[in-house]
């Protein structure tokens, strides 16, 4: 049965939802699912944005099939080549053999790479390039590296909307309401989005804000991503969320706190620091514990605050192995302009403070404070004042910032 609802005049959103699906890409978490977008226009040619994964294809085919009725599918526009978006392009080719490709140069290369396909039919665009078909003109603009280098995203210019491939989406399954203003987008979906941006596209923030800049040549009234809820209320707030993490700026003003503990000593230690922040008045505080929550939500909190402290034990003579993938997670993403403070621990040997700090400073524009807490196996009393010098060390970078 088809599950299909209209976007525009004459733009159909296709796609569906997938909850059953642990780990998207096989690495992230999705404890809310994810969506798989599609768009319908039907205008005088018949035009699908983009397919969808085979998980959801029986809901696909039908949706399409219901909104065609007796019609056929004049062009399927391809702006990202992963096959969480063009693993039906051979099954659609099957159903409608008059169906016409269109895509850039290297969507049409990719095609090639992912399938067995006689693309003599393929309608070859580029930037700027426009489609007419009826009373809708679409214009493409390339995207590269937004996140891969094919991607493209495709502006309808009778209804003001943005198809954006991977950009603008999020994690998270769609309950029949598909806008932004359907949701409580701000409380409940940023966090989400947030991470979804930060570990999928977080690396190529110069290509995202090269690509942001042509967004004030266009009216948008819709931005329709790939993933996630269609955004018709407070574009603009989004696109300086965009903004701001593809220039690596921190969103909020905060600390947040990763601890990598063996037996409880390391964590205490940084339980102690958290305390003494707030008792300086520090608010909204984050403690997060690198062995038991995924790195992709440590990866969005590190985009999000300001100050990071990474509290870690010496293990193998070196930083412990989740703090170390960690920071490896970190620097692949290109995190940068952060303030860093530095707590380790070690019975012998003590070596993960001055590793750590090697490391960030082998990234870019990482401050590392001075000011360090050095625990030889548990936190006494003797340390007390190295916190407190660490916190007031913190406050002050916060209050000069």
């Amino acid at each position: 049965m088809h599950c299909v609802k209209k976007v525009k005049e004459d733009i159909y959103y296709v796609g569906g939802s997938d909850r059953r699906l642990g780990l998207f890409e096989n690495v992230y978490p999705i404890p809310y699912g994810i969506t798989y977008n599609s768009y319908l226009l039907m205008d005088d040619k018949k035009v699908l944005m983009d397919t969808v994964d085979r998980s959801i294809s029986q809901q696909f085919l039908e949706n399409i099939e219901y909104v065609l009725g007796e019609e056929s599918l004049d062009y399927l526009v391809i702006q990202h080549m992963e096959p969480d978006h063009c693993s039906m392009v051979r099954c659609l080719l099957q159903r409608y053999p008059d169906l016409k490709i269109v895509g850039n140069m290297q969507v049409k290369k990719m095609l090639k790479q992912f399938f067995d396909l006689n693309l003599d039919n393929y309608l070859e665009v580029k930037e700027n390039d426009t489609l007419n078909t009826g009373r809708h003109t679409l214009k493409f603009i390339s995207a590269p590296m937004v996140h891969w280098p094919e991607v493209m995203m495709t502006y309808d210019a009778y209804d003001k909307v943005l198809f954006t491939a991977d950009a603008f989406g999020s994690f998270g399954t769609m309950d029949g309401n598909l806008f932004d203003d359907e949701v409580n987008f701000k409380s409940e979906w940023l966090s989400e989005a947030r991470r979804y941006y930060t570990n999928i596209v977080g690396k190529y923030g110069p290509q995202v804000l090269n690509v942001l800049k042509k967004l004030p040549t266009l009216d948008i009234e819709l931005l329709a991503p790939l993933h996630g809820p269609l955004h018709r209320s407070d574009i603009e707030w989004y696109v300086e969320k965009y903004q701001k993490w593809a220039s690596y700026e921190p969103e909020d003003k905060g600390v947040l706190i990763l601890y990598g503990s063996v037996y409880g000593n390391t964590e205490n230690a940084a339980n102690v620091l958290a305390n003494e922040l707030s008792s300086r008045g520090v608010k909204n505080l984050k403690v997060y514990d690198v062995s038991k929550t995924h790195p992709s939500y440590l990866i969005a909190e590190a985009f999000r605050c300001s100050h990071l402290v990474t509290a870690c034990v010496t293990y193998n003579s070196g930083i412990f192995v989740n703090m170390e993938h960690l920071l490896h997670d970190l620097k692949a993403h290109n995190l940068q302009n952060r303030t860093v403070a530095l707590m380790e621990n070690g019975s012998w040997a003590c070596a993960a403070g001055k590793q750590m700090k090697d490391f960030f400073e082998g990234m870019k524009n990482m401050r590392v404070l001075e000011e360090k807490v050095t625990l030889a196996s548990s936190m006494k009393e003797a340390q007390q004042k190295d916190v407190e010098a660490l916190a007031d060390a913190i406050v002050c970078s916060m209050e000069n910032e």
